[in-house]
């Protein structure tokens, strides 16, 4: 266990830091709560995976994080705090108007389906002047020109045709090249890609997470990658949040959690999935679903109704 001398300074030196957050959503049926005490860090150029199985809450935390939680989304607990060179605020204690000076500029989105995100009536390239022109200060002459390098910086070929086409005329793989490019204009401190390789066929999610990590490197970001692929997360994650039902099972350097994980949980979606070595028979399935997240009595440890090793 980490001694409370070294986890204040993992925390002071960390870029940003979720203490004890909780999300409830309140709907016709019941209170759903979707997120319960997560705590975790992330610091300048890291790259932090979030794994869990759908409806474990990896976008409900994203989107806590950048304060555009649904309107029946409510942060019921717990501090997110963004550290910048002269001090450290409680982001859920910002006011809206600063919170959207930091959207962009330093904090920044992938979101899932690129085709569903990008605007359908409004061109690529207008769609990258538009956050240019929101978040710096170049005159305008000078926006088109940056344009055409952010989309030659994301390797998208012919950046000029690109630049004048929409996105229903793009590839999934392009489609969400331009979606890095817009994620990226204005050099973000912070970057979280929500699932940034889902449609794509396996060549390009190669290509699309090999860009990711040469411009994490190359710009010293931070990078959140939220996905329920654990190869990929494997591949090119520094540390892993194991999420479950809204709740952080487990969280380990990449190698010690693949190679000795302590959850049944992690060891139940490693066991789950696929490897070049296994084939379909080798893979173990996870039976049971999530809990109903409505109800007042939940356990302490979500996972209890799906665990062997479980106790009465």
């Amino acid at each position: 266990m980490m001694s409370p001398i070294a986890a204040t300074k993992s925390v002071q030196t960390s870029l940003l830091s979720v203490r004890d957050l909780s999300v409830e959503f309140r709907t016709r049926t019941g209170t759903v709560k979707a997120l319960e005490n997560i705590s975790f860090h992330i610091g300048k150029g890291e790259t932090l995976g979030i794994v869990g199985e759908s409806g474990s809450g990896k976008s409900v935390l994203a989107l806590a994080i950048l304060g555009i939680l649904d309107r029946a989304g409510h942060v019921t607990a717990g501090e997110i705090l963004w550290s910048q060179s002269t001090e450290t605020c409680n982001l859920l204690k910002m006011s809206e108007k600063k919170l959207r000076q930091l959207r962009g500029k330093e904090l920044s989105m992938i979101f899932q389906n690129p085709r569903v995100a990008l605007n359908p009536i409004r061109k690529v390239g207008k769609q990258l002047v538009d956050v240019l022109h929101c978040h710096s200060d170049l005159p305008r002459a000078a926006l088109k020109k940056r344009a055409l390098e952010l989309l030659a910086s994301v390797k998208i070929p012919d950046p000029q045709q690109r630049y004048d086409a929409y996105p229903y005329e793009l590839s999934g793989g392009l489609c969400q090249r331009v979606m890095i490019a817009l994620a990226l204009a204005c050099a973000p401190q912070l970057l979280i890609a929500d699932e940034p390789t889902t449609g794509l066929d396996v060549t390009t999610q190669a290509t699309v997470m090999n860009l990711l990590k040469d411009l994490a490197t190359g710009q010293n970001m931070a990078t959140v990658v939220i996905t329920h692929d654990l190869a990929l997360a494997s591949e090119y994650c520094d540390r892993i949040l194991v999420m479950h039902a809204g709740h952080v099972v487990e969280s380990a350097p990449t190698h010690p959690l693949f190679s000795r994980p302590r959850h049944p949980y992690t060891a139940k979606l490693i066991a789950a999935t696929p490897e070049p070595h296994k084939g379909f028979d080798d893979l173990i399935p996870i039976l049971g679903g999530l809990p109903d997240l409505r109800r007042n009595d939940l356990p302490p440890c979500r996972f209890i109704g799906r665990c062997e090793r479980a106790t009465e």
